[in-house]
């Protein structure tokens, strides 16, 4: 599936967390995208991690403990796991390029014609 695509259905069930699990899982993943946007290697991101210890950060930022903010992540991360394999059993998607373009008179072959569709799920 489309990263992009990824990335959009992962912002729709993650505002549907509840607030409190929503706002801790909001900060730990802003701080690691802050530590790699500082590193220039996966090795150095690893190292950033370590040093600044984000989910440690979060405990305290939240007055959890470090065990407490773990198992609300794991929990948050299956669940948006399970929302977004639900979400693309789900998803239809037809690349009608072809059939757009032969109806144009004057044709872009820069551009292409997608149908895409998500059929809500309910758990």
């Amino acid at each position: 599936m489309n990263s992009h695509l990824m990335e959009i259905l992962s912002r729709d069930i993650i505002k549907s967390l509840p607030i409190e699990q929503r706002e801790v899982y909001e900060y730990v993943v802003r701080l690691e995208d802050d530590l790699a946007q500082q590193a220039e290697t996966s090795d150095e991101f690893m190292s950033l991690l370590v040093k600044h210890a984000p989910h440690r950060q979060a405990a305290r930022h939240f007055n959890l403990t470090f065990g407490q903010l773990m198992a609300l992540m794991r929990e948050a991360e299956n669940y948006i796991n399970q929302q977004l394999e639900k979400k693309s059993e789900n998803m239809t998607w037809v690349d009608l390029t072809e059939q757009v373009l032969s109806r144009r008179r004057i044709v872009n072959d820069k551009i292409k014609y997608f149908y895409f569709s998500v059929n809500e799920v309910h758990s």
